[in-house]
């Protein structure tokens, strides 16, 4: 969840209209909306597993429970500002660096938990999962637009929200994404 709007990462399988042409990702204000749900995985060639903890600085991906296809980022300009497009790419089987986050975890947090602030910096862009309350005009449901941009700023804080989360072995009272 976006933490300044409150609007989900969403994305369907609608491609965007310029740009890449890749699956469209949108911010989204309904909390029970199916679109709006990721999985989070390692990056490809790692020996994590489902349920193990998530450190600062580790390399995720996302992928869109609905769709199978990644979380994504590359130098297409994004349809609204301009700033880099995010779109979700590829599938169950294809994947590659364009889909790799770094988390950053705000605050002194050494692993990822429920409610704890975090910045995805992209790896191949450097640039920052970003929202902003500029709308689409032709989207129903008013949705925003999520893109990318290279420096910090309080409009690329997000926050893990609603999900299923696995509780990390060996700990008390802690959980994972």
């Amino acid at each position: 969840m976006h933490e300044k709007t409150k609007f989900r990462l969403h994305s369907h399988d609608v491609p965007y209209g310029s740009g890449s042409g890749q699956q469209s990702v949108t911010g989204f204000p309904n909390v029970d909306d199916s679109n709006s749900y990721w999985v989070v995985r390692p990056q490809l060639d790692t020996s994590a597993k489902q349920g193990d903890t998530i450190p600062n600085g580790a390399i995720i991906r996302l992928q869109h429970m609905r769709t199978r296809k990644w979380l994504h980022s590359h130098l297409h300009a994004s349809p609204i500002s301009g700033n880099l497009e995010v779109s979700c790419f590829g599938g169950e089987t294809e994947s590659d660096t364009g889909d790799h986050w770094r988390l950053i975890i705000e605050g002194s947090g050494k692993t990822w938990k429920q409610d704890q602030r975090i910045r995805l910096q992209h790896v191949d862009t450097n640039g920052y999962l970003h929202s902003h309350d500029k709308k689409y005009t032709r989207i129903a449901g008013g949705q925003q637009e999520v893109c990318g941009v290279r420096e910090k700023r309080a409009d690329n804080v997000w926050l893990a929200a609603e999900g299923v989360y696995l509780p990390i072995t060996g700990t008390e009272s802690k959980s994972s994404i």
